[in-house]
């Protein structure tokens, strides 16, 4: 229940500032007399009593009659003005409490002078307080997981003390994990078993921006009440990344973009930092989100000069030689959610990207890696890299051979050969591998940055392998028996395979090699750590290698975390050690320093987060919706003022009225 609110404030403070001094001053009217015969001279106190209206500005006497019509009158303006509470509906015999605490609900709107999950603890307060005697509920706490906060208690005092307690993160919403909690835990009530029983209330306090909306379930009659505003402003980063030029390695390119997802057109001054220290500054200017078609032409007549001209990104280039932080920041103070007003980025130092070619001899290949600009590349027999493989190389090529020994991480790129025990492999029959002659190119992925501006119809192939590609990997060119290129990922290898020997085909001879070679390496430079490392979502918990642990610190004392959330994590006996999720954004630092964790980068950048317009419909059209301050959950308390106050005023004052005149 809310405080109550005033519909038609304004016209009751008119009537009242009339009809109040209208009544006072029938108490100042002067009497007209006339003359009496009197029997005795016990009325002249009476007489001289009422003399005492004719002087018109003398102190109002005790009157009992005024005070009832004052109330009466005032009780009157009262219902005039039309107050009215919102009202959400009191809890069943038995209720789910589902809270909302991702980023999103720590938006502050304008009039509520608190943010969304505060204004949702106070109401799920409510609810606990208009439980019955015998009624029970319980509280869960979701964002992209789900906890339960209190079980099923009839014990309001630890309801509420259960509510007060959820904080906020800055995770993305998911409901699913959450009604399947709710489904579980109502399962074990007993009374749940009787058939035709009616199943408990779930009561969602949420803005509604879940991810999941399409997957959800539940047995419960879910009551949606919607918390906050559709006007609420907010600006925020959706977008972040960094890199290294590959040919100019002291030169880093950072690109953001960012969304408006208020109702007005807004602009924003964005700030580029470098190691918190403010560097360049640029702007963006962003028209709403929620614009459809119609309102741009309504801003675009034609799309002319005079029209809405929006820019949602920013760009800066700057000279860094050693690791460094990158933040950007947007400095618009018309924002009422923080979590997405800056993201940052850890750019390790600079340097070459240093390649290794593992062949027996190949003129093109060895010819085309001396004109890229690399540090040294250097060549190595299969007996020499089986002997001892290059545990520093950012690239390395293997042509017409698998090795038996991987590195335990980066990028590889492999001609007529395939990644020893992996899931891309090459078919195999009776111990031998299956070739196919002559295939033919179809089509290639002419958007990919590998094979981007390339034409690669009419190439001759003589010989190629047949790959088994896994679902998870991405084909770069099709032929006519199978994939000849695929990019394969595993959690920290890239595998670019080609299916055919260089040797065996006219590829090398034309100009589409060469540049297909340093569009590779480009592409292939962003696994190695001469570039910008990726950032992680809130609630990520980041596993720390045992080894990098050990190399830090060999005495494998207890490692802290510091940054929005501080942490002292003790090092097991064996095995690798997980980090606490990290569930509010900013950056973090490992003490030691963990590589590659010594700086880790939490940023939302989530546009559905970051949207501050609720939705107005239950997620999952499960259930029905109840917005708070909405006329279907809305209470007029105006007859109330008249049945219970005015008209019982009323009486009374007849009756002190009939009992002086009968005096």
């Amino acid at each position: 229940m809310n405080w109550p609110s005033f519909l038609n404030l304004f016209t009751a403070a008119i009537a009242a500032a009339v009809a109040i001094p209208l009544l006072l001053l029938l108490y100042f009217l002067k009497l007209r007399r006339e003359e009496k015969v009197i029997s005795s001279t016990l009325l002249w106190k009476k007489a001289i009593q009422d003399l005492q209206v004719n002087a018109p500005f003398q102190r109002l006497r005790k009157n009992l009659l005024l005070l009832l019509q004052l109330l009466v009158l005032i009780l009157l303006c009262l219902a005039l003005a039309r107050p009215m509470i919102s009202y959400l509906g009191s809890a069943g015999k038995t209720t789910v409490i589902l809270i909302d605490r991702s980023a999103s609900m720590s938006t502050k709107d304008a009039n509520q002078g608190r943010t969304r999950l505060e204004e949702a603890k106070r109401l799920a307060g409510e609810i606990v307080d208009s439980m019955g005697r015998d009624a029970k509920a319980m509280v869960i706490a979701f964002d992209d997981a789900a906890q339960t906060v209190q079980s099923f208690t009839s014990d309001r005092v630890a309801l509420k003390r259960a509510v007060e307690a959820i904080q906020p993160t800055d995770r993305r919403s998911r409901l699913k994990l959450a009604f399947q909690l709710a489904d579980a835990q109502m399962a074990f009530l007993p009374e749940q078993n009787r058939p035709n029983k009616e199943p408990p209330d779930v009561m969602l306090f949420s803005d509604g921006r879940v991810a999941d909306a399409d997957e959800l379930s539940l047995k419960g009659m879910l009551k949606y009440i919607r918390i906050g505003q559709g006007d609420t402003p907010n600006i925020g980063v959706v977008s972040l990344s960094a890199r290294r030029n590959y040919e100019r390695p002291t030169e880093v390119q950072v690109f953001a973009r960012l969304a408006n997802f208020g109702p007005a057109p807004a602009k924003a001054d964005v700030r580029l930092s470098i190691d918190g220290k403010p560097s360049r500054v640029g702007s963006v200017n962003l028209a709403p989100e929620r614009w459809n078609d119609a309102k741009w032409l309504q801003k675009n007549p034609g799309k002319k000069a005079d029209g809405f001209a929006a820019q949602d990104s920013v760009e800066f280039t700057v000279e860094l030689a050693d690791a460094a932080l990158l933040s950007v920041q947007q400095l618009n103070n018309d924002d009422a959610m923080p979590a997405d007003d800056m993201a940052s980025v850890v750019v390790p130092p600079a340097k070459s990207l240093k390649v290794v070619l593992v062949s027996d001899g190949n003129y093109f290949l060895e010819k085309a890696l001396q004109t890229l600009p690399l540090k040294e590349p250097g060549t190595l027999n299969p007996a020499e890299y089986e002997a001892k493989p290059p545990e520093d190389a950012d690239v390395i090529i293997f042509d017409r051979w698998m090795p038996k020994v991987m590195p335990q991480a980066g990028a590889f790129i492999y001609f007529g050969s395939v990644p020893p025990n992996s899931k891309l492999s090459a078919e195999t029959k009776n111990g031998r591998v299956v070739t196919v002659n002559n295939p033919q190119i179809l089509d290639w992925r002419r958007d990919h940055p590998v094979l981007r501006y390339l034409s690669l119809s009419k190439r001759a192939i003589a010989e190629s392998l047949k790959l088994i590609v896994p679902l998870d990997a991405q084909v770069l060119i099709d032929g006519s028996e199978g994939p000849l290129m695929v990019l394969y990922r595993e959690p920290q290898r890239t595998h670019l395979v080609v299916a055919f020997d260089l040797l065996q085909s006219d590829w090398p001879t034309r100009p589409s090699f060469p540049v297909f070679l340093n569009s590779a390496m480009q592409f292939l430079a962003l696994t190695s750590q001469s570039n910008a490392r990726e950032s992680v979502a809130p609630g990520t918990a980041p596993t720390l290698e045992r080894a990098s642990i050990m190399q830090a610190d060999p005495k494998l004392q207890p490692i802290s975390l510091l940054g929005p959330i501080n942490a002292t994590v003790a090092i097991p006996p064996a095995g690798d050690v997980t980090l606490p999720a990290l569930d509010r954004v900013g950056v973090y630092q490992t003490n030691p320093p963990i590589p590659p964790f010594e700086k880790i980068a939490v940023n939302l950048l989530d546009e559905n987060e970051s949207n501050t317009m609720p939705v107005d419909v239950p997620p999952g059209h499960i259930g029905t919706m109840l917005a708070v301050g909405a006329s279907d959950s809305r209470l007029d308390l105006w007859w109330w003022l008249i049945a219970c106050g005015a008209v019982p005023l009323l009486m009374i004052e007849w009756w002190v009225y009939t009992r002086r005149v009968h005096l």
